[in-house]
């Protein structure tokens, strides 16, 4: 079973969002990560980018296929992981921390709330 840490929230999109002293930090789950496979590029939001919960955010690439990054909740793009334009495998090596995509600063940090928890996107991640 995939690596889930109990201490994010997730999207059924596989994003998976931390808040760090109020600035949320987002990318995408060790099971989205492997169901791509070993990633080649990566395609971030500009900062500054004002994102709505949903909105595609970037992509992701991997010898095996593209797939969209939606932002799982709202805000404005405080900064990006421009570490991953050189080294995007570092998302396959360790998802939850160098391998962080961008960061928001949260319109609302309610909507944390509406995302999933880890024992809810376990199921999801299984399915």
């Amino acid at each position: 079973m995939s690596n889930i840490p109990n201490d994010l929230r997730y999207a059924k999109s596989h994003e998976w969002a931390r808040d760090d002293d109020g600035a949320i930090v987002i990318g995408i789950s060790h099971h989205a990560q492997e169901l791509l496979g070993d990633l080649v590029f990566v395609e971030l939001p500009e900062v500054g980018a004002e994102l709505v919960a949903g909105d595609e955010a970037g992509v992701v690439e991997s010898v095996k296929a593209a797939s969209d990054v939606y932002s799982p909740i709202s805000g404005t793009v405080t900064e990006i992981n421009e570490a991953l334009a050189d080294t995007p495998e570092m998302i396959n090596q360790d998802p939850y921390n160098c391998g962080w995509l961008f960061k928001l600063a949260p319109t609302d940090v309610a909507e944390l709330d509406e995302l999933l928890d880890a024992e809810a996107y376990a199921e999801v991640a299984n399915d």
